[in-house]
């Protein structure tokens, strides 16, 4: 039910009613909330749906805040009515971690304007996509240093992640590049942190899950954007060459985006590709010479030039097909994890021979791609001890919502994650599978007393983000 801009949420969040500023709940907690709480039943069923489409949580009612105001006024009355709360941007999680069952639901998207642009960065409000952000910038010849792959996610979403996309490999994560953040603790407790003020929040909240504050407002680091990008696809004959152009390449750096992709074969068995991409210049060097050395068969390379929007834009052409033919409203049953180069041959391989080409689905594929550890420095985003690393991931687009078959590749996550852990990897934490609290304490090992010192210090009532189910 919607109000004349200002509602107020009522013990048992049953109704919703017009109050001036400065209202007050029954136990007298300021509570004026400028924006609209719905309990209606097609706000709360979308609310407990994402992309995944195979969690579902439903909420008590669904907060659509109009300011940060609104963010903290909302934690601070959940924390005396004992309710959870969750914050969602595009509801692109692929396992209900942003759900709240019977508590609350903020939906950030909402709060999504661009504040203030200047040279080095940009100020942005949480709910703001990747694609609104580079709307914004490009005109102005500027770009955030690293863009995830699919641009439809939201900045807050992409911070408590972490956000791995092109440019990781030489500038780390997305939440390696934001400079500060506007953020509502779990006590509802309004602060802007960075690396020099509240510089244990900055740290906990960067990748850390929305364990102890909501992200309501970033301060994103923005570099010169290229005008136009040269990429080539390269071919491979097996995944031994493959692998041994991704340590080259990797150590050489003679192009900014380095991804790689395995694929079902047209004739059976598996195909491996890497997409590679450099900034397009008249004062570049010619394709021969930047491809000289590598192990692809040279007679199927294909090279283009775009701009760089349409290169970091390069998956709405798949979006568009799979939204024609239904797909991207079937679940999405993702695994997403790193392995170390000492392990990556053993573990990948031993995955291809389990794995059947169906278990990705059509459109599926299996990315695989080099990340020198040293360039991610969030405290919270786990990665194997090697020097380099792989974000190896299973993009499972199945043609079918069966629930049993659903089910069967959710338990094929769950084998392999334990075979990637066994192996010194880690989990990079969007991914479609049960975790225990042992899980997250494994998952984020030294760093969980940190995190759980933080909880207790920033939520000590345990009222954010509860889908992970982490304390």
């Amino acid at each position: 039910m919607e109000t004349n801009r200002r509602s107020v949420l009522l013990a048992g969040v049953a109704a919703t009613a017009t109050h001036a500023p400065g209202a007050a709940l029954a136990d007298g907690i300021p509570t004026a909330i400028e924006g609209q709480i719905r309990h209606d039943d097609p706000a709360c069923a979308a609310a407990a749906d994402d992309f995944g489409h195979i969690v579902h949580q439903r909420p008590k009612c669904i907060l659509q805040p109009r300011s940060s105001g609104d963010v903290a006024a909302a934690i601070r009355w959940a924390s005396r009515q004992g309710l959870r709360i969750a914050a969602q941007g595009q509801r692109h999680s692929v396992y209900g971690r942003a759900m709240a069952r019977d508590g609350i639901v903020m939906e950030m998207s909402r709060l999504r304007t661009i504040h203030d642009l200047q040279d080095d960065r940009v100020v942005v409000d949480a709910g703001a996509t990747w694609h609104e952000i580079l709307a914004e910038t490009l005109p102005h010849g500027l770009a955030p240093p690293v863009i995830t792959d699919y641009l439809g996610l939201s900045i807050g979403g992409t911070l408590i992640v972490g956000g791995v996309g092109s440019g990781t490999q030489r500038h780390g994560l997305q939440s390696d590049n934001v400079l500060a953040m506007d953020v509502a603790t779990g006590a509802g407790h309004e602060i802007t942190c960075s690396a020099q003020s509240h510089a244990e929040l900055f740290d906990m909240v960067r990748a850390g899950l929305g364990q102890v504050a909501v992200i309501m407002r970033a301060t994103l680091k923005l570099v010169p954007a290229p005008r136009q990008v040269r990429r080539h696809l390269l071919f491979y004959a097996d995944f031994a060459s493959m692998l041994r152009d991704q340590r080259l390449l990797a150590a050489d750096a003679r192009f900014d985006t380095v991804a790689g992709a395995i694929l079902a074969a047209p004739k059976g068995g598996w195909s491996f590709r890497l997409d590679v991409a450099r900034p397009h210049a008249a004062s570049m060097a010619p394709d021969e010479a930047v491809l000289a050395g590598l192990s692809d068969d040279p007679s199927r390379r294909q090279a283009t030039t775009l701009s760089y929007f349409d290169y970091l834009n390069r998956l709405s052409g798949l979006e568009k097909v799979l939204r024609g033919n239904g797909q991207w409203f079937l679940p999405h049953p993702w695994l997403m994890t790193f392995i170390g180069d000492a392990r990556v041959e053993a573990v990948v391989g031993d995955a291809l021979a389990r794995l059947a080409p169906t278990d990705l689905g059509p459109f599926g594929q299996i990315s695989l791609s080099a990340l020198p550890r040293r360039s991610i420095t969030s405290p919270l985003a786990r990665l194997p001890a090697d020097d380099l690393c792989y974000a190896f991931n299973l993009v499972r687009i199945p043609a079918t919502g069966d629930a049993g078959e659903i089910g069967r590749l959710i338990e094929d996550n769950r084998a392999l994650y334990g075979r990637v852990s066994d192996a010194g990897g880690t989990l990079y934490p969007v991914s479609a599978l049960p975790m225990t609290q042992d899980d997250w304490r494994h998952h984020f090992g030294p760093a969980f007393d940190r995190l759980r010192a933080a909880k207790r210090k920033f939520d000590p009532a345990n009222l954010l983000t509860p889908g992970y189910a982490i304390f």
